[in-house]
């Protein structure tokens, strides 16, 4: 797919965005709905797109409603659908699992985070909502663009409806380090969620790694760090920062046509303009500037901290107590400091027009931006392009994403009150001329690097298909390298779908020779033990892999024999031959055309590979009757139902006992154990040994697992095991 680079372009197709809310707000009145355009950056950058090329946006129009009303089906060339949402679902998803969950997870505020199963569930069912609207409306569209935290789930959502659909995401706050992010209960679904895109943007680098981390972490997916590619599901996805900007021109000319401000008064003036919100850092910044002001005696009635906060979500009580500190703190300061003709804060709460806004930015000798955690932070940005006579100095927090890119501020972190008021003391000292270079400098940048250059360079990378990533060495060594350098290995798979692909028969499931020579190497190796770990029988496993050099687990190891251990069989086994064969009899009466039953001694296996996908779940739910009514347990296998005794007994309490048996109580410190398995019979392995190995599942990412890593496929099993073959040897000891 070529990339788009010209605005009269006429292969360009329309696109589809998705984002909690619509381009506009509504509300109701006496003749019915009226809509006026939603501000903020996203809607000037990403509407003029939609306009040029056509399209859908898709979002929540604001309000419940009501039986008959209807939401502008219109915008100025594309189309406006609305996402219908119930007052209790915008209550559990938006101001829930959104607001009161990721929002303050997110901007790394553990203790304001709360974790509600229902608020989850409510996000998970809204996410299939946005899903469907966006599926019913991407048609021809070349692109579908997912914008924010509300949505994350969504891209999964949709890429089952739509498998062949081009998806990109952006996220518009931080994305937590892994420390953080692991607090979510959810944490493996969000990010499931989000690769189910072909493009994942955040606003700086340092989230993207973030991210990559996460997954690397948690779903065990291979992640390619220099290019920044992610392994998953079959696909590669490309993950990137795209610094947003604004709209550098609109700004410098609002500030060049604001009233002047009145002459007379001296003062100079520190500016902090932020939503009230937790995150901003208000009351830091109050008792930095209150500490400025005991050190620096020069400034008191000479300077101002005008700090304008913009009311925001009133209705949540720490946001109310939030405004009643800083109403307290400015008392607290204006109190001590205050003289007759001078006060040292004022404190705006209040919104105001864009334009008396540019002009409070032109007219600002210093900007005070320091967010304990902001995604980018756009302010900055507007005081750039504002300051229009370029004698602005900018003190912006490290914790901004903006910190990533505009280098020429004096940066602090938020918490430190003296670095932060020694800051400020340095910005209204500083030499004019020094002023003017750095100004200069960040204006250049965010007037080159504005919105719209912003959705140019993310339109173009989401266009580009990411190219796949072959298996090297780098990545074993990485995986691998350091667990395996001053100990022997202990190397367990599974035979089919980990060393063979997945058949109709299992009698088909031969080991290619290639294969064969590649375990045969391992185990030729003085310092690698091998065992191949089975729900097949002893002695099919045995025969269908014939090297008589490893120890072999029938059964889901029910049964363990091999060199220098013996031969193990469960105590329990000769309860039940008897009875496996009366389950076999009672399942070939259930079994339908195409399935059959495969006899193991102590267990069994109906496979249903063969089944016409409509009649599958039916005769597996009759089967499984079957099975519980005999006593057996059922076990969900690849087109299979496994029948096995109820002893208690499965491959990872196997392979505990044959580790135990081999290396002793103490063996988790004399030797290092892989696990390889594709499997649901392998998950218990993967459970058992979470901790004392590290494991592999093969097959598809989008099935959930224990493992602590992802193999693709028997491919990616022969380079694992080309690689253990040719590894350094055991180094130290």
């Amino acid at each position: 797919m070529t990339a788009r680079r010209s605005g009269t372009d006429a292969r360009e197709r329309p696109i589809v965005v998705a984002s909690n809310r619509l381009p506009f707000t509504f509300q109701r009145g006496p003749q019915g709905l009226r809509k006026r355009p939603s501000p903020g950056g996203l809607v000037s950058a990403v509407e003029p797109v939609l306009r040029r090329r056509g399209g859908t946006w898709i979002g929540w129009p604001g309000l419940e409603l009501r039986e008959g009303e209807r939401v502008p089906a219109r915008g100025r060339n594309y189309r406006i659908q609305a996402v219908r949402l119930s007052d209790p679902e915008v209550h559990r998803y938006y101001h829930g699992f959104s607001n009161r969950t990721l929002w303050p997870l997110f901007h790394s505020f553990p203790e304001r985070t709360r974790f509600e199963r229902r608020d989850f569930e409510s996000y998970e069912e809204v996410n299939k909502k946005f899903a469907s609207a966006i599926q019913t409306a991407s048609g021809e569209a070349e692109l579908v663009w997912i914008h924010d935290y509300h949505l994350m789930l969504a891209p999964a959502a949709l890429r089952l409806q739509a498998p062949e659909q081009r998806i990109a995401f952006f996220l518009h706050i931080p994305f937590p380090p892994y420390d953080v992010f692991r607090l979510l209960p959810w944490d493996r679904e969000l990010l499931r969620g989000l690769l189910a895109c072909d493009l994942i943007g955040f606003h700086v680098s340092g989230y993207a790694r973030n991210f990559l981390d996460c997954v690397e972490r948690r779903l065990g997916a291979r992640v390619d760090w220099s290019s920044q590619r992610v392994t998953y599901a079959g696909r590669t996805i490309q993950v990137g920062g795209f610094p947003i900007g604004i709209e550098f021109d609109v700004y410098e000319k609002l500030a060049r046509q604001a009233p002047q401000r009145p002459s007379g008064r001296g003062e100079r003036i520190v500016l902090g303009v932020d939503r009230l919100d937790y995150t901003k850092g208000i009351p830091q910044r109050i008792r930095a500037f209150e500490r400025l002001l005991e050190r620096h005696p020069r400034h008191r009635q000479n300077v101002v901290l005008l700090q304008v906060a913009v009311p925001s979500r009133s209705q949540v009580t720490e946001y109310r107590e939030l405004k009643r500190e800083i109403d307290e703190l400015v008392g607290r300061v204006n109190g001590r400091f205050a003289t007759a003709q001078w006060s040292p804060i004022r404190y705006l709460y209040r919104s105001f027009p864009q334009d008396r806004l540019c002009g409070l930015y032109r007219d600002a000798d210093v900007a005070l931006i320091t967010p304990l955690r902001d995604g980018m932070n756009l302010v900055a940005k507007e005081y750039v392009a504002c300051q229009v006579e370029e004698r602005g100095v900018l003190v912006l927090s490290r914790m901004a994403g903006a910190a990533e890119t505009m280098r020429e501020t004096l940066l602090v972190n938020p918490n430190d009150v003296e670095e932060t008021a020694e800051a400020i003391h340095r910005a209204l000292i500083m030499e004019p001329e020094q002023r003017r270079t750095r100004m200069v400098a960040l204006r250049a940048r965010e007037r080159r690097d504005d919105v719209h250059a912003w959705v140019n360079s993310f339109l173009e990378a989401a266009t580009r298909p990411a190219e796949g990533l072959p298996l090297r060495d780098s990545d074993f060594e990485a995986w691998l390298g350091t667990y395996l350098s001053r100990y022997p290995l202990v190397l367990l798979l599974d035979y089919d779908g980990t060393l063979t692909p997945l058949v109709g028969h299992p009698d088909q499931a031969q080991l290619p020779s290639s294969m064969r020579r590649l375990l045969a190497a391992c185990a030729a190796r003085d310092d690698t033990d091998l065992g191949i770990v089975s729900g097949r029988s002893l002695e099919d496993v045995r025969k269908m892999v014939g090297n008589p050099d490893f120890v072999y687990a029938g059964n889901h190891g029910l049964e363990i024999s091999g060199p220098g251990f013996g031969h193990f069989q469960h105590d329990d086994l000769v309860h039940f031959t008897r009875r496996t064969e009366e389950l076999a009899r009672a399942l070939e009466k259930v079994a339908s055309r195409g399935s059959w039953v495969e006899c193991k001694g102590p267990t069994l296996t109906l496979h249903y590979r063969d089944v016409p996908e409509p009649h599958r779940a039916s005769l597996v739910e009759r089967a499984r009757k079957v099975i519980n009514q005999t006593g057996y347990l059922a076990r969900d296998a690849h087109c299979a139902l496994e029948a096995r005794p109820p002893i208690g007994w499965d491959k990872g309490r196997a392979v505990l006992h044959l580790l135990r048996t081999s290396y002793g109580p103490t063996w988790s410190e004399r030797v290092r154990v892989v696990y390889v398995g594709d499997d649901q019979t392998d998950e218990d392995a993967f459970d058992l040994l979470a901790g004392l190995a590290i494991t592999f599942r093969v097959g598809p990412a989008t099935t959930p697992t224990s493992a602590t890593l992802r193999l693709a496929d028997v491919d990616a099993v022969a380079a694992l095991l080309d690689w253990l073959s040719r590894r350094s040897g055991v180094r130290g000891g």
